[in-house]
């Protein structure tokens, strides 16, 4: 609701959207996260350690010091009365039990994948198919990682007919935008069709 003597919209219409960013270890969520949060991003990170080598995968990620032990989080507005709350889920194997948690309520997810290691996104695709929440897959283009274009890597991923594929730089806050944008007219046209099917 805006106020006749204020061109500010009203809180108590404002839309929060809970968005859920997932993918494997290292691919980039933190980034992403950091990236386009309007706000000083929650993060849970902890140094990795020499007893987290005999169950951390690094390759492919040698320069990698930490990792996300609970979850990131972020806001972005979208536009006036329209905001996202991203959190970004743990990607290793032992922080799985988490995920059940915060995606409930979730409108969507981002799967983020990188084509070096594109079996690592696999455990997320799986995830959000069988509980039918709807994603997207943002491919994190690495500098040096061989270019793939959008129907390769859905081929590649046996992804449902219609899930978009986009790629895009977790670094870049225009770049992650566009991807939680795309997620949220996907997702929006997903529930509708849905509600649709209910009703007839």
């Amino acid at each position: 609701m805006v106020s006749e003597h204020s061109d500010t919209v009203d809180d108590t219409s404002a839309l929060a959207l809970k968005i859920l960013v997932a993918g494997g270890f290292g691919v980039g969520k933190t980034t992403l996260v950091g990236a386009v949060s309007e706000i000083r991003p929650l993060r849970t990170e902890e140094l990795l350690s020499e007893a987290g080598q005999l169950v951390d995968d690094t390759d492919g990620v040698d320069q990698k010091v930490t990792t996300t032990v609970a979850m990131d989080f972020g806001r972005i507005t979208i536009r006036a009365g329209l905001s996202l709350y991203l959190f970004g889920t743990p990607g290793q194997d032992r922080f799985w039990f988490l995920w059940d948690e915060l995606s409930q309520g979730a409108l969507g997810a981002v799967v983020l994948a990188d084509t070096r290691r594109l079996e690592d996104c696999f455990p997320a695709v799986d995830y959000f198919e069988h509980r039918h929440i709807p994603f997207v897959v943002a491919v994190n283009c690495f500098a040096g990682a061989r270019g793939y274009g959008a129907h390769d890597v859905s081929r590649a991923l046996d992804l449902d007919r219609g899930t978009p594929v986009v790629l895009c730089d977790a670094r870049d806050r225009d770049s992650g935008k566009e991807v939680l944008i795309r997620l949220v007219e996907y997702a929006g046209r997903m529930h509708t069709a849905r509600l649709l099917d209910s009703v007839r």
